[in-house]
């Protein structure tokens, strides 16, 4: 029953976690490399209009949002669940890939980012988190 509770709290908290991660940084953006003028980042309508006026460097927000929510959720799965870590860490990258699909085929990015997207930042980083963390949990179990 531990390890039900265990693995319930590594999902949940693993996509929570992720899910903030993401927001905090899409959040952050305004501050830190700033969007062409007039555009509302919470209007989807604003953002549409103004996707043709973004340059490169527009999206490196968001996929940092994207990639780096996706490896805390899955990190944070893969610490605290004590067997089949590489299940879990898959799955809310699965879950975060749906989001990023689901976001595609609401907003008209361009073709580039969007493969660059849905191939890096979602998969991969889960395969990451799972080897960032499993490697840690054994170094601490090997001390």
């Amino acid at each position: 029953m531990v390890d039900f509770f265990r693995n319930f709290i590594a999902l949940l908290g693993g996509v929570a976690i992720g899910v903030f991660v993401n927001g905090g940084i899409i959040a952050l953006q305004p501050f830190i490399l700033p969007l062409p003028q007039g555009v509302d980042p919470n209007d989807m309508a604003s953002l549409t209009v103004a996707l043709t006026d973004f340059s490169w460097h527009n999206f490196i927000m968001p996929f940092l949002a994207h990639a780096l929510g996706t490896f805390t959720g899955a990190y944070f799965a893969v610490r605290i669940t004590r067997q089949r870590q590489l299940f879990k860490a898959m799955a809310i990258a699965g879950i975060f890939l749906l989001g990023g699909i689901q976001m595609v085929r609401l907003l008209p990015a361009p073709f580039w980012f969007e493969t660059l997207d849905l191939s890096l930042a979602y998969l991969p980083m889960g395969w990451l988190a799972y080897r960032f963390g499993r490697k840690e949990r054994l170094s601490n179990v090997a001390e």
